[in-house]
């Protein structure tokens, strides 16, 4: 059985460790442990990791801007999956994002990451083919 609790700077190393081994999932500079040190202090409250007997299986990371809610890094263990383990840790994040009025929500998904696409849409989330991404790095390093 799992356990669903909120994420701490402390579960850095094993977050990151379980994100490196997941195919179709991407790790950048904005990644690194004094970011997520930020972002979790931004957005408290609000990135969940679940663990079986204290190891962790799986992890999300949730934000808002005030408008629009946007999850990250939703991953569970090959061998943990099709347990509901995803399932809850979307829950979680949505359920925090709407206790603070935020009731759209928007998660990123690599063209390549076949199965991502398919697990949002069997979870009721809408492919939207209406808008395009684009983005502007201020700085030399575009691995940020």
């Amino acid at each position: 059985m799992f356990t669903i609790r909120v994420m701490t700077l402390d579960d850095y190393a094993a977050v990151i460790a379980l994100i490196t081994r997941t195919p179709g999932v991407s790790l950048r500079d904005a990644d690194s442990r004094e970011a997520t040190a930020r972002y979790l202090a931004r957005n408290p409250g609000m990135s969940f990791v679940a663990h079986i007997d204290g190891v962790i299986c799986g992890c999300i990371m949730s934000g808002h801007d005030g408008r629009r809610g946007y999850l990250q890094h939703l991953v569970v263990v090959a061998d943990c999956r099709r347990q509901g383990i995803g399932k809850q840790l979307v829950e979680r994040c949505l359920s925090e994002l709407e206790m603070h009025a935020i009731h759209k929500c928007h998660v990123d998904v690599f063209k390549t990451n076949e199965s991502a696409a398919r697990y949002w849409q069997s979870q009721g989330w809408q492919f939207r083919s209406d808008i395009d991404r684009y983005s502007f790095t201020r700085s030399e390093n575009e691995n940020i």
